[in-house]
């Protein structure tokens, strides 16, 4: 995904957003960084009325630190931050699972599915940017499936703020490896349409997640999605 490209979507307001926060989760800028609104609007094709619009959005995020008169800036992320965030994070997840399991549709399925023989290809192959692609996609499809938009509206949000952490460590090949048998269950639980099973399966996996980066931030590289 170009990043930069001029903007031509008709819901400008949410590609903004997108764009954005994918510049900031994907470390295009640093924690405490300020945000350089005039490039922004000049790579991007738009005034600073929709951007700073947007980066309102990111703020409510927890993703955008806003001064008044003196712009914006990347929040940073502390371990203690982390720590609060995830079993939240994790609990939702669970919930998640029960539902997406209930309501999840065959051809929802089969797309999950698809993504996940690409996960696991890419995987083989150590291409770890379409990794976490196909993987990103993956667990937006399940949340999506789960139909309910306030669950996805606070998911989305915290998911935003720890999805950012994973990019401050190297990924070792022992959680890699570990990640895509968690995944592989996972797909067998949805499959199943085994609620409990799926709903227990997507918190485990992300609090495993959680343990590799806590072991990334104390100097052993080991985290991964």
């Amino acid at each position: 995904m170009n990043l930069s490209a001029p903007i031509h979507r008709p819901s400008l307001h949410e590609e903004l957003v997108d764009r954005l926060r994918e510049m900031i989760v994907e470390d295009h800028f640093q924690p405490g960084e300020k945000i350089p609104e005039k490039s922004l609007c000049d790579s991007f094709g738009v005034s600073r009325t929709p951007l700073r619009e947007a980066l309102k959005v990111l703020a409510s995020e927890g993703l955008v630190v806003l001064t008044p008169n003196r712009g914006s800036r990347v929040a940073t992320v502390t371990p203690e931050e982390l720590a609060n965030t995830f079993p939240v994070l994790a609990a939702l997840e669970r919930l998640v699972g029960e539902l997406s399991a209930a309501r999840i549709s065959d051809s929802e399925i089969a797309h999950i599915r698809e993504r996940h023989e690409a996960m696991v290809r890419y995987h083989k192959e150590r291409d770890r940017s379409a990794y976490f692609m196909a993987n990103q996609d993956i667990h937006s499809a399940i949340l999506r499936s789960a139909a309910n938009p306030v669950l996805e509206q606070h998911h989305t949000a915290l998911a935003s703020r720890v999805r950012r952490a994973r990019f401050m460590a190297n990924i070792s090949d022992d959680r890699w490896a570990q990640a895509i048998t968690e995944h592989g269950e996972i797909l067998a639980a949805l499959e199943d349409r085994d609620g409990a099973r799926l709903g227990a399966l997507l918190s485990n996996h992300l609090l495993n997640k959680f343990a590799a980066l806590q072991r990334a931030l104390e100097g052993v590289s080991d985290a991964a999605e």
